[in-house]
Parts: C-alpha cells; sequence; structure tokens
C-alpha cells in the first residue's frame, strides 16, 4: 500500500513540476520581445536535457559530472530571463513593466504640414489617422478647423461635424462643442449670424434641462451684440467727428462736455427688455439686481433677481456662491439684520458643506458683525414710470 502511494504521489510531484516548468516557458515566451529565439532556446533546452540524462545513464560513475555541466549550461541560458521573471513585479512599479502603450492617434506630422500651409497633404495625415480612430474627437476637430480656418469651405467643415455629431456614441459634450465651434466659424468666417443662431438653438433644444443648454442660451441672449461688431467689422462705415471746443482752456468750466451717464431706470427698462425674449441672461440679470440695490436702494428687488439666479439648478456652484455672497453684501449695506444676513451665508455652508468655498463662508460669519459697524440704514429710492413690469420672472422665485 506504502509503495502504490509512493509511486502515485511521485508521479503526481513529477506532473506538476513539469506543468509549472511548461507554464514558465510558455509565459516567457508570450512576454518575450524575440518569441522564436526563446522557442529555439526552449527546444535547445529540452533537446539537451534529455541528452545529459540518457548520457548520464549510459556512463555511469560520469553521469553526475555531465548533470553538472548541463546545469552550468542551463543556468547561463535562464538565469537572465528567471530573475526578470521573479524581480518583474518589484520593477513595474517604477517603469510600468511590459504593458504595451496604448494605441492612440498621432496628429504631429497632420500639424507640421498645416505650418506649412500645406493644407491638403494635413487633411490627409489626418483622414489615414482617423481610418484607425474614426470616433477621434480631436482627430475630427483638427480636420474641420482646417476645412474652415485654413482652406474657407465651411460646408465641408459642416459636413465633418455633423457626421460625428450623428453618431450614437458621440458624447454629448463633445457634441455640444462640435455645434458651438461650428457656430463660432459661421459667425467668424462666413459671417452669417442667422446659422450661428440656428446651432446654438440647436445645442439648446438637443440637451434641454442641462449646463449645456444653459451655456448655449447664454450666448443666444448676447449674440445680437455679436452681430454688431461682425458686421461693423466689414462694413465700416465712415465716421464724421464734430467740431471741438474752441479754447477750452479758457472756459470757466467743462462740465458741459463730459459725456452723460445713461440714467440707471433707463438702463432697467433695458434689461428688462432684453430679459423678456431672453430670460436665462444671468448677466443682465445680475446686473440688473445691482441697479435695483446700488442705486434704487431696493433690497427686495434686488433679492427677488438674484434669487431666480440662485434657485436655477443648472448654474455652478461658483456661480451661485458668488450670487449668495453678493446678496449678502447688499443686505448689509441697505440695513437687512444680521439674522438674515447670516441664514444668506449659511446657505452656502448648506449647499456645499464639501467645498473649500464653504470654510470660507465660516470665516466671514465669524467676523460678520465687523460689517455691520458703520452701516447706516438708508432709504429706497422712488421708482419712476419705467417700473412697470420692471423685475421680470420667468417663475416664482423660492425663498433661499
Amino acid at each position: 500500500m506504502s509503495k502504490t502511494f509512493d509511486i502515485v504521489l511521485g508521479t503526481t510531484v513529477l506532473v506538476v513540476a513539469i506543468g509549472l516548468v511548461g507554464w514558465l516557458f510558455f509565459y516567457m515566451i508570450r512576454r518575450s520581445e524575440e518569441p522564436g529565439r526563446m522557442l529555439v532556446k526552449c527546444g535547445f533546452t529540452l533537446l539537451l536535457v534529455i541528452s545529459c540524462i540518457w548520457l548520464g545513464l549510459k556512463m555511469g560513475p560520469f553521469g553526475p559530472f555531465l548533470i553538472v555541466f548541463m546545469g552550468v549550461v542551463l543556468s547561463i541560458m535562464w538565469t537572465p530571463h528567471i530573475a526578470g521573471f521573479v524581480m518583474n513585479p518589484i520593477t513595474s512599479l517604477f517603469d510600468g513593466g511590459n504593458e504595451p502603450p496604448e494605441k492612440k492617434p498621432f496628429y504631429s506630422i497632420a500639424k507640421a504640414k498645416r505650418m506649412r500651409g500645406s493644407y491638403d497633404e494635413s487633411i490627409a495625415a489626418v483622414r489615414l489617422q482617423l481610418e484607425k480612430f474614426p470616433n477621434d474627437f480631436e482627430g475630427i476637430m483638427l480636420l474641420a478647423s482646417v476645412q474652415a480656418e485654413n482652406m474657407k469651405d465651411l460646408q465641408s467643415a459642416e459636413i465633418t461635424l455633423n457626421h460625428f455629431c450623428a453618431s450614437p456614441k458621440a458624447p454629448p459634450r463633445q457634441v455640444a462643442a462640435a455645434w458651438t465651434t461650428l457656430a463660432d466659424w459661421h459667425m467668424q468666417i462666413g459671417v452669417d449670424v442667422d446659422s450661428a443662431r440656428a446651432l446654438l438653438q440647436k445645442v439648446a433644444d438637443h440637451f434641454p434641462g442641462t449646463e449645456i443648454a444653459l451655456q448655449a442660451e447664454q450666448r443666444l441672449a448676447h449674440l445680437g451684440g455679436t452681430e454688431k461688431l461682425l458686421m461693423a467689422k466689414h462694413n465700416r462705415v465712415r465716421v464724421v467727428l464734430p467740431e471741438g471746443v474752441k479754447n477750452v482752456g479758457l472756459l470757466d468750466s467743462s462740465e458741459f462736455l463730459k459725456p452723460k451717464e445713461e440714467e440707471p431706470g433707463q438702463v432697467a427698462a433695458q434689461y428688462v427688455k432684453h430679459l423678456t425674449t431672453h430670460p436665462h441672461d444671468s448677466d443682465v440679470r445680475e446686473k440688473l439686481a445691482l441697479i435695483y440695490g446700488k442705486d434704487f436702494k431696493r433690497l427686495d428687488m434686488a433679492t427677488m433677481e438674484l434669487a431666480q439666479l440662485i434657485n436655477e439648478p443648472r448654474h455652478t456652484p461658483k456661480q451661485i456662491t458668488g450670487w449668495l455672497n453678493l446678496l449678502a453684501s447688499l443686505q448689509i449695506e441697505l440695513g437687512a439684520d444680521v439674522a438674515t444676513v447670516c441664514g444668506t451665508l449659511e446657505k452656502i455652508v448648506e449647499l456645499y458643506p464639501d467645498l473649500p468655498v464653504a470654510e470660507i463662508t465660516r470665516r466671514r460669519l465669524a467676523r460678520i458683525n465687523s460689517e455691520f459697524k458703520g452701516k447706516v440704514e438708508t432709504p429706497g429710492v422712488k421708482l419712476g414710470v419705467y417700473e412697470q413690469n420692471i423685475g421680470l420672472k420667468y417663475g416664482s422665485p423660492r425663498k433661499l
């Protein structure tokens, strides 16, 4: 029974040993930079081991010397590979190991040809990379930019970007960036504000209720001013300057020469009219709130405008924090009590407890009493006829 057990145990150990050695050879062949050469070495090793064992049995007492010779030869052949196999896990922590680099497109050739003015060759180089990586956003934008900015071929650039945006796998932010860039090219290169407006509206409609849509709406709100600048740049009108005042140094006063500032009420009315069409224009709404607070001392109306900005969920934490701090400053300036101001600032800590701005707000709360020193209550200024429908709302503001 013990003899049978010894035979089974010996056979098992031999099979396991052969399996481990075979796996080790296979692993080293697979990881080797020259698998063919490694395969030849494995074949030579197997032949050497079999030959030495056979000859060792034939040579009798000289057999052990032959085995030693075989060990020396094998150690010379395999020590570097075995050492690398053992040390590789440690060295990989520093040099990345033998992992192949991530495959990615290279556009250096295309960019160099573009810099030299070889636009057709640059496009060909980009397309060569896009054949291997068809959905690479960097390559798509590089191809479209060469077409639009260098070759002035907006139609081809639009086809390139629309083909990318039509893919269901295209990330939303990349689609929005492509359409927005195309809108910029329509304005800057084609002086086509209508096409730019259509593309920005397409972004807003395609991603409703998102931060992407809000950014598109902001750009739409200021597109009119951009259009005027573009038209003035391309259609220069001769400006005739009136004759200046003579002997200005001899006049008793030059106050009448100062340009007249636009009355705050008129500016507020213009802002309200603008917000009727573009209710999500945060820049204009913030300016309107400042006019209510700074010029008319109307904290209630300034609060209403800032509340609409603060309660818009698509705005970033940085924007909301800025508006809450602005509201707190207006409350201090216009005579609100300490509890009201602290409630406004504590809203920042409540909304963003894990952001650095929460700690900054806590420090401001700790010294809030010092901000009230020297502040006196300022009476509100009565608004004129332009007050009708002023303080436009695009939804009832929630309490802060």
